[in-house]
């Protein structure tokens, strides 16, 4: 663990901030699967990460608001919601190589966890928690706008859409063909514990096929294609 210690100074340089409770990181950084294995002896980042979904949500609000001060409600709201969302806060926790300091099951680590949206989402906001308990709501403001407000913005400009695409898909396909879009799971493979899932997307018999680690991804990335296919994007 020593050399855990050692290996998360560089985090806190790449972040450009130095815990005053490094306990607080490392749970930040500590999965339920390696806790698990450690029979539970330190906690995993769950309740860090309700805590800074939290943070991050405000400090995002805020800055769209300074951003954008003439867009209404409805649509700042569709606008955090995309760049809070899991393939977002995922390619920002990828700016600082996140992924190469969480404690992993052993499990979770073969199935290449370090780099699932889903967890580098889950880790981001659990660090955000983390520092926000170490100091305070302005201390991690500045971390996030010093570190990754830059690449926030520049995932919300080169984006095709901030509209959820499955959400995106329907208000279309409802307003054009007055029908609902249509998702089948054709195929499941792998392990349960790394499962990738193959999804068809359904509208008016035109159909688009995507792969995902879940149900979830799988289906917004056929509806990705869809709004594609239809001309849309």
């Amino acid at each position: 663990m020593s050399f855990f210690l050692e290996k998360i100074k560089q985090l806190e340089e790449r972040i450009g901030y130095h815990f005053k409770n490094r306990e607080l990181l490392m749970r930040a950084l500590t999965h339920t699967s390696y806790a698990f294995e450690k029979k539970d002896e330190i906690e995993n980042y769950e309740v860090l990460e309700f805590l800074g979904d939290s943070v991050i949500g405000l400090i995002v609000s805020e800055k769209l608001i300074e951003r954008f001060p003439k867009k209404s409600e409805g649509e700042l709201s569709q606008i955090r919601a995309f760049l809070v969302s899991e393939p977002s806060l995922a390619k920002l926790a990828r700016t600082v190589n996140l992924g190469s300091f969480i404690l992993l099951g052993r499990g979770e680590l073969k199935s290449g966890g370090k780099e699932k949206e889903s967890i580098l989402c889950d880790v981001f906001e659990s660090l955000f928690g983390a520092i926000y308990l170490d100091s305070n709501f302005e201390t991690a403001k500045t971390v996030f706008c010093n570190v990754f407000l830059s690449k926030m913005w520049e995932i919300l400009e080169n984006t095709k859409t901030y509209k959820d695409y499955k959400s995106y898909l329907q208000e279309i396909t409802q307003r054009d063909f007055k029908t609902i879009p249509e998702y089948r799971v054709v195929k499941e493979e792998g392990p349960e514990h790394s499962k990738e899932f193959t999804v068809e997307c359904i509208v008016n018999e035109i159909k688009t096929v995507s792969k995902g680690k879940s149900k979830k991804e799988a289906e917004q990335s056929a509806a990705e294609k869809m709004l594609e296919k239809l001309g849309i994007l």
